[in-house]
């Protein structure tokens, strides 16, 4: 399945401005059930990370599929800066460990 282009801008618009309404410190973006990431897809959930970074808080992009990490290397689309975790759980892992060490040096 992929998502049509104007549903992924509308995400994008959406979780860069709730993530300033919950004062949210973390987002995880799970994207399982794509078997399908194009240059668009990827360059806005490259963009959508930095656009949250930007707004304080830190960004997981769990659930890429082994045939679409594939094709994205072959393609050359990466998700340069962006952190990205095998599953649910293991990003819920990164940002919990990432969220720490933040408030620990700040």
């Amino acid at each position: 399945m992929a998502v049509p282009i104007l549903k992924l801008v509308q995400l994008r618009d959406a979780l860069v401005g709730q993530v300033g309404s919950y004062r949210s410190r973390g987002v995880i973006v799970d994207v399982t059930a794509l078997d399908v990431l194009d240059s668009f897809a990827s360059r806005t959930l490259r963009d959508l990370a930095h656009m949250i970074r930007l707004r304080g808080a830190e960004t997981v992009i769990v659930g890429i599929q082994p045939e679409v990490a594939f094709t994205m290397v072959r393609l050359g689309l990466t998700l340069e800066g962006v952190a990205t975790a095998l599953d649910l759980e293991e990003g819920l892992f990164y940002l919990d460990q990432i969220l720490s060490s933040a408030q620990q040096e700040g």
